[in-house]
């Protein structure tokens, strides 16, 4: 739905989804993921809760050297471009298939806009994200937070994974339909437009659901609570 708006065949636009979502999952991880493990130690690992973002940093490289803002990295790297392709993907085909249902198109009264199949496919593709990141999740948070990782309890903590990404991937995909709709002089853009619309948009969406975000990386970390 970032890309123009004539549709082309529903596999074909999964498809587009699919290799955006590779592109995007795999350079999330390699950039961020030192930020993700201050973050997760600063929700859920005992020690750290009061600390400030920098002191967090420097006592993680003191104690285990530049390596440790990394750990749990092999996890999302080998899966974080699955499920966010698959996110795209799914919202893509679903969206797309969703043409042929003309009461799917109809706009909402008092949205704006705004149609039930971007509410229908966000739905979905947040629930394919949750499934396939859920477990993935609990592993890196158990790695960045000193513990090992056992196949058992691998779901641990999937009601509020997928509650936080319906919100998160919910809230993404109205913005953008939204950003698409009215500002169509911005998507044309080469590059430039449809980036910063769509930073905008993840920026807000996860701002909203930070409280869940927080909730699930205290629910897998629990027995780290307990440990340094």
């Amino acid at each position: 739905m970032t890309h123009n708006e004539d549709r082309q065949h529903w596999l074909k636009e999964g498809a587009i989804g699919l290799t955006v979502g590779v592109l995007y999952g795999t350079t999330n991880v390699m950039v961020g993921h030192p930020l993700d493990t201050i973050k997760t130690k600063m929700q859920a690992q005992k020690g750290f809760e009061n600390t400030s973002m920098v002191r967090t940093c420097l006592t993680t490289v003191r104690t285990q050297g530049v390596i440790g803002l990394y750990r749990g990295c092999v996890p999302p790297l080998m899966g974080s471009g699955i499920y966010r392709s698959s996110q795209f993907a799914a919202f893509e085909a679903v969206y797309t298939y969703c043409d042929r249902y003309p009461s799917l198109k109809k706009e909402i009264p008092g949205t704006f806009g705004l149609q039930p199949r971007v509410l229908f496919a966000g739905a979905l593709a947040a629930t394919t994200r949750a499934i396939i990141e859920s477990p993935l999740e609990l592993a890196k948070i158990r790695r960045q937070t000193g513990q090992t990782y056992q196949l058992k309890g691998v779901y641990k903590g999937f009601t509020v994974t997928w509650i936080r990404t319906l919100g998160l991937m919910g809230t993404y995909f109205i913005l953008i339909d939204s950003f698409r709709r009215n500002l169509p002089h911005l998507f044309s853009s080469p590059i430039l437009g449809p980036f910063l619309l769509s930073g905008t948009a993840a920026t807000l969406a996860w701002w909203l659901i930070w409280p869940f975000e927080t909730m699930k990386s205290q629910v897998q970390a629990t027995s780290a609570r307990t440990c340094h």
